[in-house]
């Protein structure tokens, strides 16, 4: 289950227009850029909870829900979106840069180079190589798997406005 600590760290980002926007984005086969960003986003939360990595979890956390923040549908055919593989990472960045101009270095690694090996410079961090592994995993399970893990609920703003209980149902209903 995702826990209240995870919750604690996205309620920001995930509460934003522009962040719930990317429901409307198409991603891979079976999803849109929302869900696959807060997918990768828990498989990193896991990963750092159960390998106890020595990397900052908020930060790494708060990269990996930002590395595919470039907020256009790609499956738009138009000629800024051609090479979409190639470019994301930098859009991305700078939407993310713009918004939240605090992100730190391994974050702007994060999701500069989420890519790798598609864009030629490797991630300089572990928590940039990680989220290339994830965002990897997460890409074959939206291409392959029956993807029963939806983020749909997670934005409801009146689930959250009260204290205690909405946040203890929406612990116990979303799962990654």
């Amino acid at each position: 289950m995702i826990s209240k600590e995870f919750y604690i760290i996205i309620k920001d980002i995930i509460h934003s227009d522009e962040y719930r926007g990317m429901k409307n984005y198409r991603h891979h086969v079976k999803g849109n850029v929302y869900d696959h960003s807060i997918k990768v986003a828990c498989m990193c939360y896991n990963h750092h909870k159960r390998f106890g990595t020595k990397i900052d979890l908020t930060e790494f956390i708060r990269g990996a829900l930002l590395h595919d923040y470039y907020l256009y549908d790609w499956h738009d055919k138009t000629s800024d979106h051609r090479f979409h593989g190639f470019t994301h990472p930098g859009r991305a960045l700078e939407n993310a840069y713009r918004k939240y101009p605090d992100l730190t270095l391994t974050q702007r690694d994060m999701i500069l180079h989420h890519m790798f090996p598609l864009t030629p410079v490797p991630p300089r961090t572990k928590a940039g190589w990680l989220i290339c592994f994830y965002d990897k995993v997460a890409a074959v399970s939206d291409y392959c798997g029956k993807n029963k893990w939806k983020a749909q609920n997670l934005c409801a703003a009146k689930k959250f406005s009260a204290p205690g209980g909405s946040i203890r149902k929406f612990l116990k209903r979303v799962k990654c």
